[in-house]
């Protein structure tokens, strides 16, 4: 069992790992659903941490077609995270008609070369997961996150069911979205998953005294993972795959 912990900063991804964390995908922007880091973040956490790290590449929010200079700038990131280190990148792209885009993921993933490719939730915007799901493992990509086309993995759990059945020992299914330590044992259960991703945040209060009350979304304090919350979540899977005798 592995717990992915979705982490926006350097400090994130340092707090996934003391809470037991088995992998990072280190992002940017959480709130706007993940964007790509920066060189400087990347390199950062490549050093320090000791577990697996991943690095989202999108370039920005929206929905997942990409123009041939995005495409060039994704796989630019991809050759910096080569340069880094770094164990793997999480990735997708989708044609206008919400199928796979086979080609440009290809030139993606050959960019990639030895680290491990995750297709992101762009999955759960294609037209047929079913279909979609063949043509990413034919794409030789390690896993798919997926919250089964659902705003919650929770509420998607019969079809990531489906999914892990349908992917068999060829690709893992990787749930995330609203995964809490409250739940993240009974999704076990429910899926048949073996790998979760979750975020683990909190709204860390601002240190500034200092304040303009007419500017008051400026003015918040950082969005953080929290160890306790990883720590929990690590536990409650522990707990699911080795229950006590």
């Amino acid at each position: 069992m592995i717990l992915e912990i979705a982490a926006n900063s350097v400090a994130s991804a340092l707090a996934a790992q003391d809470g037991g964390a088995g992998r990072v995908e280190l992002c940017a922007a959480l709130e706007l659903g993940g964007l790509t880091p920066s060189h400087a973040q990347i390199a950062l956490a490549r050093e320090r941490l000791r577990i697996p790290l991943y690095v989202l590449i999108r370039p920005r929010a929206g929905d997942f077609l990409y123009s041939d200079l995005e495409c060039e700038t994704m796989q630019r990131d991809i050759e910096t995270c080569v340069a880094l280190g770094c164990d793997g990148v999480v990735l997708g792209v989708l044609d206008a008609d919400g199928r796979v885009d086979t080609a440009r993921c290809r030139t993606l993933i050959a960019a990639a070369g030895k680290l491990g490719v995750t297709f992101h939730r762009a999955f759960d915007l294609s037209r047929d997961p079913v279909q979609a799901l063949e043509d990413i493992v034919a794409l030789g990509c390690e896993r798919i996150l997926t919250s089964g086309a659902q705003a919650s993995a929770v509420e998607g759990a019969t079809r990531i069911r489906e999914l892990v059945q349908q992917a068999g020992d060829r690709i893992v299914v990787m749930p995330g979205a609203g995964i809490t330590a409250q739940n993240i044992a009974a999704l076990a259960t429910a899926t048949g998953a073996h790998e979760f991703h979750a975020s683990a945040k909190r709204q860390l209060p601002s240190g500034m005294q200092h304040r303009r009350p007419l500017l008051g979304d400026m003015q918040s304090g950082e969005l953080r993972s929290d160890v306790e919350q990883v720590r929990a979540l690590a536990m409650a899977l522990q707990s699911w795959a080795h229950p006590a005798a």
